[in-house]
């Protein structure tokens, strides 16, 4: 028997869709939107950084992490075209043997994940935790696809996980049935599917109109997360991948500006970031310099809260 934990390092690929003609949004590049600081599509891209493979459906453009690139034929030609491209491209044959074959090489048979996650790239709430979700509820149930439903109990097959084999099954059979898979709509596929389903409201939603834009930018503030997306925006900007605990950088920027100063909080936190990075460490490095620095701000405060010593009678 496997719990929820067990499924956390299940291999899979991804396949984000970031092709739309955002209609509603005036035909801006919505991918490209920002909200909390980044980018929409460098969001979904962050809640399925554990993939083996990414495959973004659309035209190149510069991302926070790399990926691979798939087009739909024709171009436009909707969501099942579009799924069927990046599909083909999460083979590790396109990830990893750029060389033209000879005869006398080995013959490398392409290789997909056994699940792979299905994204639009409008989704700013999505994250890891969620994706996990979707992975553990695909193999927990046997089914061949796991889809998120929306505050109104809706499908949203483009927040789902699904089985790569039964994708590729019935992406084959809706060809060969209607000559091709341009203009095809979701439900044709989904309908064939035996799904399960995760009600989640929040990382479902999506961004249609700039209404949902401004909704999404203000609830980043709302729902009690905002250091959190501030940091994240902040790594993603300055391309650093590190993971620290901000519960022990503020508690060292309190203690800074109680012990010593106020300006001191922000001049501190910055050092220790410094020395940690001059010792090219981690999180680790990160903690033990953040342990010596409070430790130094609350002798300094020891000494400012200590009466004078008593300096005794003068000499006669």
């Amino acid at each position: 028997m496997h719990d929820a934990a067990s499924y956390a390092d299940v291999p899979y690929d991804a396949v984000v869709l970031a092709g739309g003609a955002a209609r509603r949004l005036g035909g801006v590049d919505k991918p490209a939107v920002r909200v909390g600081g980044r980018p929409l599509l460098d969001r979904v891209l962050a809640a399925c950084a554990g993939a083996r493979a990414t495959v973004v459906v659309a035209e190149p453009r510069p991302t926070a992490r790399p990926v691979r690139w798939a087009r739909e034929e024709p171009p436009g030609g909707g969501p099942v075209a579009a799924l069927d491209a990046g599909l083909r491209r999460t083979t590790t044959e396109d990830a990893s043997r750029e060389e033209v074959p000879t005869e006398d090489a080995p013959q490398h048979t392409p290789v997909s994940a056994e699940l792979t996650v299905v994204f639009s790239a409008d989704l700013p709430f999505l994250d890891e935790a969620t994706v996990r979700r979707l992975v553990t509820a695909l193999r927990t149930t046997g089914a061949e696809g796991a889809l998120l439903t929306d505050a109104d109990g809706r499908d949203q097959p483009l927040v789902a996980a699904y089985r790569t084999a039964a994708l590729r099954r019935e992406l084959a059979a809706l060809a060969d049935g209607h000559g091709g898979l341009a203009g095809l709509p979701l439900r044709r596929l989904t309908g064939a599917l035996d799904l399960t389903r995760v009600p989640d409201p929040l990382a479902s939603f999506d961004c249609d109109t700039w209404d949902d834009i401004a909704t999404a930018r203000a609830r980043i503030r709302e729902h009690g997360h905002v250091l959190d997306e501030w940091i994240s925006a902040v790594k993603d900007e300055l391309g650093i991948d590190l993971d620290v605990d901000t519960g022990v950088l503020l508690d060292l920027a309190r203690d800074a500006a109680h012990g010593v100063a106020r300006p001191a909080a922000p001049l501190t936190t910055f050092l220790v970031g410094y020395a940690a990075a001059q010792g090219k460490g981690g999180p680790e490095a990160v903690a033990e310099a953040a342990r010596k620095a409070t430790a130094l701000a609350l002798r300094w405060e020891e000494e400012n809260a200590s009466p004078q010593p008593d300096p005794g009678p003068a000499a006669g």
